[in-house]
């Protein structure tokens, strides 16, 4: 009888004991932790505050300066406000003019620009209407008058403070100064600007 009671004892004890060889007597392990990284959400751009630059590019003449096409290269300066969605500002432009056909040649251009156009972030979509101031020589006479400017343009934020853009403006001359003749031309600027 003994040995039964051992027998039935060991048996018990190992019954018993079979759960702790299965899983061990060791807790649980955790499931790894992943981390999911934020979404990126683009920042755009405040358009407000001041900015200078420079543009460099490409005119082509009509009415006086008819078939003539050549260089423009100038420096610019201006003022943006950032209402949001809506951008309103004012620029100063002198714009220095290659544009000759051996009788007319268009000298520079100081244009007064208003600029209004849509925040899209990073990039700013603009149209152009203001007042242009043209020197100009029609025939070995020298000449000056005052006429519109306008068109469109686009700037994009390289960084915080620097832009770059193309802007194409028609910029049209009624009676130039009394000579008898209409002057116009078309021009198309590449534009680099720092923004303070």
């Amino acid at each position: 009888m003994k040995r039964m009671t051992t027998s039935v004892l060991v048996l018990a004890s190992m019954a018993l004991s079979a759960p702790a060889f299965a899983g061990g007597m060791t807790a649980p392990t955790p499931e790894p932790t992943v981390y999911t990284p934020a979404p990126v959400v683009p920042v755009g751009a405040d358009w407000t505050g001041a900015y200078a630059g420079g543009t460099l590019g490409y005119g082509w003449g009509n009415d006086v300066l008819d078939n003539t096409d050549d260089m423009t290269y100038g420096l610019f300066g201006g003022y943006d406000y950032d209402f949001g969605q809506f951008v309103l500002g004012g620029e100063l432009e002198y714009l220095k003019s290659e544009l000759e056909d051996g009788t007319t040649k268009l000298d520079d251009m100081t244009r007064l620009k208003l600029r209004a156009g849509y925040d899209l972030g990073s990039t700013l979509v603009y149209g152009v209407v203001g007042a242009a101031y043209a020197n100009a020589d029609i025939g070995g006479t020298s000449y000056s008058d005052t006429g519109v400017t306008y068109g469109i343009g686009v700037d994009y934020a390289v960084t915080d403070n620097v832009n770059a853009g193309v802007e194409l403006l028609q910029n049209d001359f009624n009676e130039f100064d009394n000579s008898g003749s209409d002057l116009s031309a078309t021009t198309l600027g590449a534009r680099v600007s720092f923004r303070f």
